[in-house]
């Protein structure tokens, strides 16, 4: 009997798919702003000159708002495969008696990608024009699950004590795409405060350009999984997660 085709699948190839779509989404959304709808895309409550629009204004317009809905939509699904494939990898990991301890921060780490990715999900659908309450509570609980995300990661894979060349590349890119996140976002905050206390030209323009950085790089931080994963196939992941666990 021929086999399912899916199987042959890398999970890497899918990841390059998945971590594609939603920076798809977010350069088609500014650019098609920038084009298209500079000005109202760019305009701020004060009225001073900015030459970015910040993401937020993109997606509350159409159409990038359902562009952007769909693709987050799309990659909803194989990040939590991803999620499957990422527990499996973490757990060959063999750390002696300190392995309960181990897997259990194996568990909280791959259980706060998945609020994670349901929080992106949540924010996206429910825009701050229909629900600012639910976008807001949704965007800072993603926030925090993607920091907590990027923590655990980086300990688990260090703990993990693993020599492959490309392990070890996946655990320095980690680690420079969380500082980066870190940093970025940091600096959004600065610039958003800076903006509506004295409302200067162009500081709302860096509040874009640092989300824009915060988004890339944690799609860049997640697409790590792509080298984690490197052997599997994807059609197998989830089959193997359950055969494990009768």
């Amino acid at each position: 009997m021929e086999k399912n085709t899916l199987c042959y699948v890398k999970a890497s190839h899918l990841g390059y798919f998945t971590m594609g779509l939603p920076g798809l989404a977010t350069f088609i959304a500014i650019a098609y702003s920038i084009v298209y709808d500079f000005k109202g895309s760019t305009a701020t409550h004060c009225n001073v000159r900015n030459i970015l629009p910040t993401v937020s204004a993109c997606i509350s317009r159409c159409p990038q708002c359902y562009i952007w809905r769909i693709f987050i939509a799309l990659h909803a699904a194989p990040r939590f495969m991803f999620a499957a494939a990422w527990y499996n990898w973490y757990m060959q990991v063999q750390v002696g008696k300190s392995q309960a301890l181990y897997g259990l921060l194996v568990k909280i780490t791959i259980g706060l990608h998945v609020v994670e990715n349901l929080m992106l999900v949540t924010l996206t659908c429910v825009s701050s024009l229909e629900n600012r309450n639910i976008h807001e509570n949704s965007f800072v609980l993603f926030m925090a699950c993607s920091w907590l995300v990027f923590l655990l990661s980086i300990v688990l894979s260090k703990w993990g004590n693993r020599t492959h060349p490309e392990d070890r590349k996946s655990y320095m890119l980690k680690k420079l795409f969380a500082v980066i996140n870190i940093a970025s976002f940091s600096l959004a905050l600065y610039s958003y405060f800076r903006h509506n206390a004295y409302c200067e030209p162009y500081v709302y323009s860096w509040f874009a350009f640092f989300e824009y950085v915060t988004i890339y790089s944690n799609i860049l931080f997640h697409g790590t999984a792509t080298i984690d994963v490197r052997e599997y196939s994807a059609g197998l992941v989830l089959t193997d997660l359950l055969r494990k666990h009768k």
